[in-house]
């Protein structure tokens, strides 16, 4: 082979050693792979960040550039997983595969699927035999014909510390001096998110640990777009618990299932064709931004830290990061090189066309108040430059009058920053029990706006 013309042109490119006019590993290297061959038992490669140093140690026997591996990318990472891959991970997931010791001490998710098949044994379900028919439906449409597109999961991160080249986890005065006009909101009584035409950033209402319930008894919002879109499941493998500071992103992930019902009434309903189509990256149209709102707030809702926590958890998961930081990023999860993060380097050049699908995002089970929190979210899509929030209220009762509510508003023509003073006026005296009213009440009346007829 070594006398091959086309292998000889190869030979520049590749880490091998002359030997006794042989090409060979040089002996450094073989000696590593030979250790990380024996198993973690042996090689005591027990982590991502054993690994990372491996790693670097196998660079620099190849004269590689041996910057640090970072194990974990305090600014956030992006990784791309072909579908094939996925259901492979995921077939290991079914089959209990993964090694599970430890991953708690990481704030991962557990990943196999004992859980959920011991929920079935221990007393029957109806939601639960739903959420292993919507699995199973996967694995039979990817054995089927295996789908050869991409699926993307980002780690979006805003920097604790203020740094010129980065937008930073914002302060109150931040958002109380935004002159940014608020953008266009569509309000709709019936519908859900995932069915929103068109591509926008359709919003997963998360547990802090991504994935949530999935594998255990909870069948809310993000457990059944877990089992709508099962490719989700493989970013519980290695996205650990989400920080104030951190959202995720997921771009590709197919949706291949039917439903119907919700919570105890969740069932399979069946086969969707997933008709969106596939971007430059080779990933579907479909994205998916979990970000995690404060459960059961109570009172601390309405307290200054617990707005700001709220509406800087949306805006980090809203903003498109790239088109906002001027400095040097790690260029992914492994951190193995720094790369320019501008214009030039985004992935995705289109995202200043794309709205944010959601909905009443930490009510429910949660406790927020819908009326408080459909406005942080309108401030937090506002500021990021999102161009319209097409809210679904489920029905709500409470959101009725959000169309009047939200036409007042814009007459007055409120910016960000005016709205925000607002909800912080309100909040101090719901705060401290001077007032009783919902937020759209209290803004009617105490402001002048034009009552809701």
């Amino acid at each position: 082979m070594e006398k091959r013309e086309d292998f000889r042109s190869m030979l520049q490119y590749l880490p091998l050693v002359f030997q006794s006019s042989s090409l060979v590993w040089p002996p450094s290297l073989e000696q590593e792979l030979q250790t990380m061959s024996t198993g973690p038992s042996e090689s005591m490669v027990i982590s991502g960040e054993a690994l990372a140093l491996r790693i670097t140690s196998m660079r620099r026997s190849l004269s590689l550039n041996v910057s640090y591996l970072a194990p974990y990318a305090s600014q956030g990472y992006a990784l791309f997983f072909d579908e094939e891959l996925i259901a492979a991970l995921l077939a290991c997931s079914f089959f209990c595969l993964f090694p599970e010791v430890g991953r708690r001490l990481k704030h991962l998710q557990g990943i196999n699927f004992d859980e959920l098949f011991w929920s079935l044994y221990t007393r029957q379900c109806m939601k639960q035999e739903s959420k292993i028919r919507c699995i199973v439906h996967y694995f039979e449409r990817v054995c089927q014909c295996m789908p050869r597109g991409f699926v993307s999961f980002e780690r979006k991160v805003l920097p604790l510390e203020y740094n010129p080249n980065y937008v930073s986890y914002p302060e109150a005065e931040y958002w109380a001096k935004s002159t940014t006009p608020l953008c266009s909101v569509q309000v709709h009584s019936t519908g859900v998110i995932e069915d929103q035409p068109g591509e926008t950033l359709e919003v997963e209402f998360a547990d802090e640990y991504f994935g949530g319930l999935t594998f255990r008894h909870g069948c809310l919002q993000e457990e059944i777009r877990f089992m709508m879109n099962p490719e989700l499941i493989a970013g519980m493998l290695f996205l650990p618990r989400m920080d104030k500071n951190e959202a995720i992103e997921i771009v590709g992930a197919e949706r291949f299932t039917l439903y119907t019902g919700f919570g105890s009434s969740f069932q399979f309903a069946g086969d969707y064709l997933n008709n969106k189509e596939l971007e430059s990256y080779m990933r579907r149209r479909t994205r998916v931004v979990a970000i995690d709102a404060i459960p059961r707030p109570g009172r601390r809702q309405y307290k200054p830290d617990g707005l700001l926590r709220e509406v800087n958890k949306a805006f980090t998961g809203y903003l498109h990061q790239c088109k906002h930081q001027a400095g040097t990023l790690p260029s992914s999860a492994s951190g193995s090189q720094v790369v320019e993060c501008s214009e030039r380097l985004c992935i995705d050049h289109e995202e200043k066309k794309i709205g944010v699908a959601t909905g009443n995002w930490g009510c429910g089970v949660f406790g927020g108040d819908p009326e408080v929190k459909i406005m942080l979210q309108w401030l937090a899509i506002s500021q990021s430059g999102r161009p319209f929030m097409s809210y679904y209220t489920f029905g709500l009762q409470a959101l009725q009058n959000v169309n009047q509510v939200v036409e007042r508003i814009g007459l007055q023509e409120m910016n960000v920053g005016e709205l925000w003073s607002k909800l912080v006026e309100y909040s101090t005296e719901r705060f401290s029990r001077r007032t009783k009213l919902g937020f759209f009440s209290w803004l009617i009346t105490s402001h002048s706006l034009p009552p809701i007829e």
